[in-house]
């Protein structure tokens, strides 16, 4: 399995064909939704629709994306899109950065010059890692998926080929957020001799899952089970279709635009901690680049059957079989990043019990995209946390 130098080179015809279907959109009719109560609001819509057409430059964010070094290759007939970019230090860490939904690859772009070479950041050449941000199977570049039974555990198989037969590595270590936080928590639940330690800033594995009780939330986290619960009502409709009938949705998705901005806007503004202002977060660019990436790449439909496969109705469902009985679960180093708007808050106690719990930090702000959120943040934890890991 030898990785293929990839560029991302989105033909004009397809960049035409979007502005002429933005040009002819038709919006549904909306009113007394200045709050966002009834879902996306109409008139920000309009407007990002409009910027979209006539002011937002895809080859420009393009061009950024193919600074880095991107990759493909096929493992057991699934395509997989990585970035590779080698580390500026004594003795880099090798670390696989996976995003979830509805995240890109991209999410990870204020990480990458930090974590490869943190001298020129301000930082101390020693925490400097080898960073691999691949795309979910699925999603972006990772596509055409043409294959059922693609979930989170599969996923975590496919990284650790990745990392080790296809890139050459011994041990590494795992970050991720979303889906990304739970394909790395597989990752140090059945690898945990060939992972150096793992980093996540939603603890949403089965073995984190199994192991809340209500007498586990200890001082400064009194509040949490009350904020995780007022949550829920943010995330119910995306689950309930995702899991589901998602290619009931991914027809109108795929077809267009408008639909597709509008669904996932709608998720960034709901999960991210703006006060309900969604440019507090995410310029027009961050946004029409990531909604963009979908479109171009068609990965909408595949995106979404990421759910239907990893969850059905539940994502403790009884397909999960752990590779081994060892107490904790998850027996590699590993760190978790609370960012209080998170959509889920895991007591301490919880994670000590179901994991080598090795690094602990709580932020008083950013939300579910901790990456694009709050980098800087999110930088210096991953570097502390594996700091005395090398």
């Amino acid at each position: 399995m030898k990785p293929e130098p990839f560029s991302i080179e989105i033909p004009e015809s397809a960049v035409k064909d979007l502005r002429e279907r933005l040009s002819r959109a038709r919006f549904a009719p909306d009113f007394e939704n200045e709050d966002w109560r009834y879902g996306t609001n109409g008139a920000y819509l309009r407007e990002l629709v409009e910027y979209w057409r006539d002011g937002y430059d895809w080859r420009r964010h393009e061009a950024a994306m193919n600074e880095y070094a991107h990759y493909r290759v096929g493992i057991d007939g699934i395509p997989i899109h990585f970035i590779h970019e080698r580390g500026k230090g004594p003795n880099p860490i090798p670390i696989v950065l996976t995003h979830g939904w509805p995240w890109t690859f991209w999410d990870y772009e204020k990480l990458i010059g930090p974590l490869t070479d943190p001298a020129a950041y301000g930082g101390d050449p020693v925490d400097a890692f080898d960073v691999v941000i691949p795309s979910l199977p699925g999603f972006g570049f990772s596509s055409p998926l043409e294959h059922s039974g693609v979930h989170w555990g599969r996923t975590a198989e496919l990284w650790h080929c990745l990392m080790r037969e296809v890139l050459g590595y011994d041990k590494f270590a795992a970050q991720g957020g979303d889906w990304g936080a739970i394909v790395s928590g597989e990752l140090g639940h059945r690898y945990p001799e060939d992972l150096i330690g793992i980093h996540v800033t939603l603890p949403g594995h089965p073995a984190f899952l199994s192991e809340i009780r209500a007498e586990d939330y200890g001082p400064g986290e009194e509040d949490w089970a009350a904020r995780q619960e007022a949550q829920r009502p943010k995330i119910t409709s995306h689950v309930a279709v995702h899991t589901s009938d998602p290619q009931t949705l991914a027809f109108s998705l795929n077809d267009s635009p408008i639909g597709l901005a509008s669904w996932l806007v709608e998720r960034r503004r709901a999960w991210s901690d703006c006060d309900g202002d969604v440019e507090q977060r995410f310029s027009k660019d961050d946004l029409l680049t990531a909604i963009s990436l979908y479109w171009f790449t068609e990965t909408i439909g595949t995106s979404m059957r990421f759910y239907q496969e990893s969850m059905g109705s539940d994502l403790r469902s009884t397909w999960w079989k752990p590779a081994h009985d060892r107490t904790p679960a998850i027996p590699t180093p590993t760190g978790v990043a609370v960012f209080v708007n998170e959509l889920m808050l895991l007591p301490r106690r919880t994670a000590e019990r179901a994991s080598n719990l090795h690094h602990w930090s709580v932020f008083p702000s950013g939300g579910h995209f901790a990456p694009s959120e709050e980098p800087e943040i999110l930088v210096e934890d991953i570097r502390s946390c594996f700091r005395n890991l090398r």
